[in-house]
């Protein structure tokens, strides 16, 4: 393999996908707000979204292992439908879309995520079922052009009042579940053996870490990565 120097762009993805891949066991999101737009602007929009994808699969089984009893699969469903009817629709809408405007929604996708997961925001409505349909279209579409689709979906779930290994669990599957449809529509790309390594790594150390980070610290890492990352892909579109 190629010997990275250090702060490199591809050093900085590995570092990317390792930490996302940390918080995504820690937390139960966050593999694609950290490492998307670091892989995007390394990679590219398209080949970039790809491989998030393919590695968001990845990032979601590590933790599955440890918490899939937990999970909530039928509310899960109530966001699911909606997201994978969307998503081949969302895929043939934007096929045609210049690649830079797809890197600047992803980046402002990033950044519009944060805000919302920042403010703490509640509401009954997302409890609705058309609260749940636009949760699973907004991450539909913010998957198809950034592979960043958690967003809608933490938002919708901290909603829920779960416990935070359901959470974690419940978050998984349907990142799993989206994900593997999403790579069927818009076509495999296969990571590099070192990203593979990196999330391997950082995804057993959150599984090893999860019950000793606070969770106010492991969320304010997580929101802190995303917004420079979103503002770093903004940039570069422009």
């Amino acid at each position: 393999m190629e010997l990275l120097s250090i702060g490199s762009p591809q050093a900085v993805a590995l570092v990317a996908v390792a930490l996302g891949a940390l918080a995504q066991s820690a937390t139960g999101m966050g593999f694609s707000l950290v490492a998307a737009p670091a892989l995007v602007a390394l990679l590219g929009p398209r080949d970039g979204v790809a491989t998030v994808l393919v590695l968001t699969v990845l990032a979601s089984v590590i933790p599955l292992t440890r918490d899939w009893r937990h999970g909530r699969p039928r509310d899960a469903a109530h966001v699911l439908v909606p997201t994978l009817l969307a998503t081949p629709l969302v895929a043939f809408a934007l096929r045609d879309l210049d690649t830079r405007w797809l890197a600047l929604a992803a980046g402002l996708g990033v950044l519009a995520g944060v805000g919302l997961l920042t403010s703490g925001v509640r509401s009954g409505w997302l409890r609705r079922p058309t609260g749940s349909a636009a949760v699973g279209v907004s991450s539909a579409v913010l998957n198809i052009v950034g592979g960043v689709g958690g967003p809608p979906v933490g938002l919708w779930a901290a909603n829920a009042g779960w416990s935070a290994r359901s959470t974690r669990a419940t978050l998984q599957g349907y990142f799993l579940v989206q994900n593997l449809v999403t790579i069927v529509v818009l076509g495999l790309v296969l990571p590099d053996a070192r990203q593979v390594l990196a999330l391997v790594a950082g995804g057993v150390a959150g599984t090893l870490l999860a019950p000793r980070i606070p969770a106010g610290l492991g969320r304010a890492g997580v929101l802190t990565a995303s917004f420079v990352g979103g503002v770093a892909l903004v940039a570069g579109s422009l």
